[in-house]
């Protein structure tokens, strides 16, 4: 309960950070947030499932979101 108080008052002094946004601020949210940027940025699903400990690689796959600039068709020779 003491961290989250913590991470909440942080966030309400960020800077330009909406108050619904900062309201909504969690340890866990800075959790999945640490794991979505990561993966975003090319981090092997297998590095962010021990890093967070999670036992099953489907749970860290939940952090793997499409994005509208992605396709498939990207990786394909043209």
């Amino acid at each position: 309960m003491q961290v989250n108080r913590i991470v909440k008052a942080a966030a309400k002094r960020v800077p330009g950070l909406e108050e619904t946004v900062a309201e909504n601020v969690s340890p866990h949210w800075l959790r999945h947030a640490h794991a979505s940027h990561a993966m975003d940025r090319g981090a092997p699903v297998h590095l962010v499932k021990e890093t967070l400990g999670h036992a099953k690689i489907a749970t860290t796959e939940r952090y793997l979101h499409a994005r509208p600039t992605d396709s498939s068709s990207l990786y394909l020779d043209s």
